[in-house]
């Protein structure tokens, strides 16, 4: 791949050598990922079994584990397959682990796939101000844009080891298409000509910004700031018809209007300026607010999926990779498709971001008349309108089923583990299973998301619990005949044991995506689905109740995101060295389960653990 970056009527190119040596450096400095070894995965797996199942069922699951591993048997077959596709592929997963994990899923992207990222509310209240913030925010995207063009962008490292770049590019000017089967990702930053324009919607209209001068340099704020005016001046009203909204909807249904959309020049010109954009900006109409302790939860809810027809969800383009959403009112986040993007570098663009706010406007905007941003219209049929219609009733049900609470829970942070040599990470994934135990009196199979970033072309990976350890703590923990002493040695077992989970991981040797090689190796080879994968035990276990994920930030930023699946919950967090920012979402259909009961179960079990490690008495 060669990422060229010309601007029109510009003299300055960069070479393509450049992009080359780019592409190399955001790449190569990592090994290839591994094949984990089939007897250790298996093992593994049969391990995070056991405090699931019941011992009959186990040693069912167990002797078909066995007759599949077995030497020379299928499993060893489709071992050797993978192992020959790892020598002639850049990474031998990520590319299945994206289709079968994204573009294949045919749910809605808001709430089921696309996280958002809500942050600290900035001091404001007001149009005038929230257009400030956002021309600094489009300028500060595009200097990020620079720094990755020009090869700046300082290689990331984790535990020592450099981490695999090349989602970066990825980032700017793409989005998902919806097909009938299975979507897939445009790319548009790698033409010729690459994008030079941003789409910018405000009460549902879209507009085309162009965000480079003609002599290729990047618009200054205030440059942005006149335009973004403009924008405003133009969008009073908000129009009748969202048709953001029908990105909303069920990928075979979208698919199906899209084509239809695409049958006419005006809209499928609008649809392709949009797709191609470097990002999309949200002018959002100002968060409902109710009272200040439910404020945190509705501003997270509002980025993710824009509060519902008859508030901000008309001003997304849910099929874009990234979303930047500003309200009149101080809040601001990001919403983004993960089939390119993914948490840490969206992390990393926020953390630059934020810093480039607090810099003065370095330049001066040079005094050349600047076109007028481009409405983009829609022919609206008749279908289109009843597509519209259909969308917005079932985004509504879908918004109106998500229960989220976000908290910041400040009793401690991540020092007071570290302080009794303890992972943060690892700490809170135990106390995670003890809550949901506390509330439901059963553990649950959870999935803790975990970077592969580390391996060329590595996206992410599962770390599975609730391990032996973690399940012989909890049945201590609430047995008085139990000592406090022999509590705290369950319990660090039980936070060391998922930290070696942890490292296994991150060695590329995690069983998730392994497993599902194997599987999908077997459907490429025209064989029957593997017994180990029609097992009970199979879907029991990877029916994740407890979705997870750690997006450690360099501030007090929360991500969301929809549970997994109905009876389940989503938890994210990100801890600060003296307090915990929580996000826990559950669906209001399943009778089970509750956000909030969850969240006050786990600020309970956080200060109880706290007690067990720093008794007051």
């Amino acid at each position: 791949m060669i990422l060229r970056k010309i601007q029109p009527g510009s003299c300055k190119a960069w070479l393509s050598r450049v992009s080359l040596r780019q592409e190399l450096c955001f790449s190569s400095s990592v090994p290839p990922q591994p094949v984990p070894p089939l007897v250790q995965t298996l093992q593994t797996y049969l391990r995070s079994l056991e405090p699931l199942l019941p011992p009959e069922e186990l040693s069912h699951t167990r002797r078909m584990v066995q007759e599949f591993g077995r030497p020379g048997g299928l499993g060893a077959r489709l071992q050797e397959a993978l192992e020959k596709r790892a020598r002639y592929t850049k990474n031998w997963i990520s590319p299945w682990w994206v289709q079968w994990a994204y573009l294949e899923s045919r749910q809605p992207l808001p709430v089921h796939s696309n996280p958002a990222i809500s942050l600290p509310r900035r001091d404001y209240n007001g149009w005038r101000s929230q257009l400030v913030f956002a021309s600094k925010l489009i300028a500060a995207v595009l200097d990020f844009k620079a720094k990755i063009n020009t090869g700046q962008l300082p290689v990331e490292y984790m535990r020592g080891m450099p981490l695999c770049m090349e989602l970066y590019p990825l980032l700017f000017s793409s989005c998902r298409i919806p097909g009938p089967k299975h979507d897939y990702i445009a790319h548009h930053g790698r033409s010729r000509h690459s994008p030079t324009h941003i789409t910018v919607v405000r009460n549902y209209q879209f507009f085309q910004l162009e965000v480079y001068n003609s002599d290729g340099s990047r618009m200054t704020e205030s440059q942005i700031h006149s335009q973004l005016l403009r924008i405003r001046s133009q969008s009073w009203k908000t129009d009748k018809e969202p048709m953001g909204i029908l990105t909303s909807e069920h990928r075979h249904t979208w698919g199906e209007a899209y084509n239809r959309l695409l049958k006419d020049k005006l809209n499928k010109e609008s649809v392709r300026l949009i797709e191609t954009g470097l990002f999309s900006l949200c002018l959002d109409s100002p968060v409902m607010r109710i009272s200040d302790e439910k404020y945190a939860s509705r501003k997270a809810a509002q980025v993710l999926h824009g509060g519902g027809t008859f508030s901000n969800s008309g001003n997304r383009w849910f099929d874009k990779t990234l979303q930047f959403v500003v309200g009149e009112d101080g809040s601001w986040g990001l919403l983004y498709e993960p089939a390119t993007a993914e948490g840490p570098p969206i992390a990393t663009l926020l953390d630059h971001i934020l810093e480039y706010c607090e810099k003065p406007d370095p330049k001066r905007a040079p005094l050349v008349p600047l076109p007028m941003p481009k409405k983009l219209y829609f022919h609206i049929d008749r279908e289109i309108k009843r597509d519209i219609e259909h969308a917005k009733q079932n985004l509504d049900i879908l918004i109106n089923d998500l229960d989220v609470n976000v908290f910041n829970f400040k009793r401690f942070g991540k020092d007071l583990p570290k302080q009794h040599n303890l992972s943060p990470n690892s700490f809170i994934q135990v106390a995670l299973q003890l809550a949901y135990y506390r509330v439901h009196n059963e553990v649950c199979p959870a999935c803790d998301i975990a970077s592969q970033r580390m391996f060329r072309g590595g996206r992410t990976e599962y770390i599975r619990s609730p391990t032996n350890q973690t399940l012989k703590f909890i049945l201590a923990f609430n047995d008085p005949s139990v000592s406090r002493e022999a509590k705290l040695q369950l319990f660090r077992e039980a936070v060391d044991a998922y930290t070696a989970l942890t490292l296994q991981v991150l060695k590329g040797h995690g069983i998730d995506h392994h497993l599902l090689g194997l599987k999908l190796q077997a459907i490429e080879e025209g064989l029957s689905i593997p017994k180990v994968f029609m097992d009970t035990a199979y879907g029991l276990a990877t029916h994740w109740k407890l979705r997870t994920g750690q997006v450690p930030a360099n501030t007090d930023s929360v991500m969301c995101f929809g549970p997994l699946v109905p009876d389940g919950y989503a938890i994210c967090y990100n801890p600060q060295a003296d307090h915990v920012h929580f996000s826990i979402t559950a669906f209001n259909c399943c009778e089970e389960t509750h956000a909030e009961t969850l969240a006050l179960t786990l600020k309970d079990t956080l200060c109880q653990l706290q007690e067990l490690l720093q008794p007051t008495v």
